[in-house]
């Protein structure tokens, strides 16, 4: 049996994106036009581990709402 790989990576640098640009989850969410929950951008900013697509609508949510052309290596770290 393999060992389940480590699930929780501590706070991401989503959350401090967030805050540098005065946003909350519900800008993200109003500003996605995919569907993105708030769940997902708790577990984003928590260090939840998030499939790659996850991973995705949140980059372009953040993108859109802030303005932005940031990376996924700009917003998690795993």
């Amino acid at each position: 049996m393999t060992p389940e790989p480590h699930l929780n990576h501590g706070e991401q640098p989503i959350a401090r994106l967030l805050a540098t640009h005065a946003l909350k989850p519900a800008d993200l969410v109003a500003a996605s036009t995919e569907h993105v929950t708030f769940k997902m951008v708790a577990r984003a900013c928590k260090g939840r581990r998030l499939t790659p697509h996850v991973q995705a609508k949140i980059l372009r949510a953040l993108n859109q709402a802030a303005n932005k052309a940031y990376g996924l290596s700009d917003l998690f770290t795993y």
